[in-house]
């Protein structure tokens, strides 16, 4: 049992340490030199791991992404009638917690998609998924809503939810080209007061 744990926290600690080095240089320029010299493992230790840079790529899409997406959106947009609040709470959060990180270097999962998905099928496919997860609880959740009368009957769940993915993603890409705090500021704003008007009055 010992030993597994040990090899469960060998793994993600890798997959922690690639993810950064992912984020801030991009998959091809990503030094598995630099990755190792972030952990407490050997080069032996990642390969047991992940037999290339493509599969320690594609395990960070698979676990580390779909794992925040998990805890960040999927499970508390589950478990409401309300996804306004949730949506906003989520974005604050995220930004509150790595807002300089999305400013200095983007989303991850938007950058693989600008630098991956063209050339690599594997890649396009996973990022393609976490974005379809991610519009399709965003869809339930604001169908919820329209359910309970909190969200307008007349809205379309499906096109707001592709809408909401597309804006927030939008705003971190111009946040980060502007390297501004208030250009992600200014344009979740935007984001945060259509989504209010979508609430029944």
């Amino acid at each position: 049992m010992l030993k597994q744990r040990n090899a469960d926290q060998s793994r993600f600690e890798l997959l922690e340490a690639a993810s950064h080095e992912i984020h801030q240089f991009g998959f091809h320029a990503a030094s598995i030199s630099r990755i190792l010299e972030n952990t407490s493992l050997t080069r032996g230790a990642l390969y047991h791991h992940f037999p290339s840079k493509l599969e320690l790529g594609y395990a960070v899409i698979d676990e580390l992404f779909a794992g925040y997406m998990r805890q960040l959106w999927l499970e508390p947009l589950a478990k409401t009638g309300d996804p306004i609040t949730i949506i906003e709470n989520a974005l604050h959060d995220t930004y509150s917690e790595h807002g300089e990180e999305l400013i200095n270097y983007g989303c991850p999962l938007n950058n693989l998609s600008q630098e991956m998905s063209a050339v690599n099928e594997g890649f396009r496919e996973r990022i393609n998924y976490q974005y379809e997860v991610w519009q399709n609880a965003l869809m339930d959740a604001l169908q919820r809503g329209q359910a309970e009368g909190v969200v307008k009957s007349e809205i379309n769940a499906a096109e707001v939810s592709v809408f909401i993915v597309a804006t927030i993603e939008g705003c971190i890409g111009l946040a980060k080209n502007d390297q501004s705090v208030a250009t992600l500021d200014s344009c979740t704003n935007i984001l945060l007061d259509y989504l209010r008007s979508l609430r029944v009055d």
